[in-house]
């Protein structure tokens, strides 16, 4: 009972903290840059939907967004200060060459992939099994290289039974042209892309995030320091991206007419890379994925999962812990109000 009350004491006593620090800084909360690191994945279109529609400026942010695949350069930019805010999934942030020194942790999160990251293969290949001995295109940073591990886990299989050729994610569409590539493992758009382009040779969807929900969830990461110093301003990004996921909900068409245009796609094709693809988390969601101080969410028993998984294939070189990974008391101290 005791240990319950001191739970309690301690979470009320942050809040107030995190209120209180808040409220400090409101009156110098205009015009804070908050600079942004994604790869081109639709699952980030909040961001840009929040810029568009204004949500960041009336918050007193000036927000903008760079694509950019490689890890090394987020965590690079979040460490120096080249960057406010990181997005990738919870495995990903686990990756080498992260250690439990470096900058960042995460916030809230902004996506689930529920189809959207996967393993696209020729006809040739019709179960995992198949993919003995041949050579397969991915990165080993992104969801599909751990998607394609817990298939080939079912079989007996690993990586040491194929060739992994190292190939950005967003460039598999023209590894795929060569046909001596039997697989490649990607992400929307481009999984959907490469099935329409490789017809002739059967392409098709071979493992996808869609039988494993709540496993590739994408997560927004700051610098911890940058965090304690200007909790507002990472409280009020939040609070764009929810807006933004609010107005999805609401008026999902005009959403995708913004977003498209960000991802060099059509309405149509931006739709078709959602469609059964991803889920965009909303308040409540991420809420209920981080839990409340002294009762974590369902997100922590994720990542441990996934950081036995990280180190067992040989993704990441270090144990991080759950607990000093994810921070929510930014997200914890938005309010439904605060979506109007």
């Amino acid at each position: 009972m005791s240990k319950r009350l001191n739970h309690r004491g301690s979470a009320r006593a942050a809040m107030l903290a995190f209120a209180l620090v808040a409220a400090s800084q409101a009156a110098h909360a205009e015009d804070k840059t908050i600079r942004v690191i994604c790869n081109n994945w639709s699952g980030f279109a909040p961001v840009f939907v929040a810029n568009d529609l204004g949500y960041f400026k009336k918050l007193g942010l000036n927000v903008s967004v760079k694509f950019d695949d490689e890890q090394a350069d987020a965590l690079a930019g979040i460490a120096h200060g080249d960057i406010e805010v990181d997005m990738r999934t919870v495995d990903d942030y686990q990756r080498r060459p992260r250690s439990p020194s470096t900058p960042g942790v995460m916030i809230g999160t902004i996506d689930e992939s529920n189809g959207g990251d996967g393993v696209v293969a020729d006809g040739s290949i019709q179960k995992v099994s198949d993919l003995k001995g041949k050579v397969v295109a991915m990165e080993t940073d992104i969801p599909a290289y751990l998607l394609l591990q817990l298939e080939l886990s079912k079989t007996g299989l690993s990586y040491k039974d194929m060739t992994v050729k190292q190939t950005a994610g967003s460039d598999a569409l023209s590894v795929f042209s060569d046909r001596n590539v039997a697989a490649i493992g990607t992400f929307q758009p481009f999984m959907n892309k490469a099935v329409t382009l490789g017809e002739k040779r059967g392409a098709h969807i071979l493992v996808s995030s869609a039988s494993y929900p709540g496993t590739i969830v994408d997560a927004i990461i700051v610098n911890q320091s940058k965090l304690k110093a200007d909790p507002l301003a990472y409280k009020n990004f939040l609070i764009g991206v929810y807006k933004a996921i609010a107005y999805y909900n609401a008026k999902p068409a005009d959403f995708i007419r913004l977003a498209a245009p960000h991802f060099s796609q059509s309405e149509k094709d931006f739709k078709a890379s959602i469609d059964g693809s991803l889920s965009y988390t909303s308040l409540d969601t991420a809420k209920q994925y981080f839990g409340a101080a002294g009762q974590p969410g369902s997100i922590y028993k994720t990542f441990d999962t996934l950081m036995k998984l990280n180190l067992a294939n040989g993704a990441s070189d270090h144990t991080l812990s759950a607990a000093g990974s994810f921070d929510g008391s930014a997200l914890q101290s938005i309010s439904a109000a605060d979506l109007k």
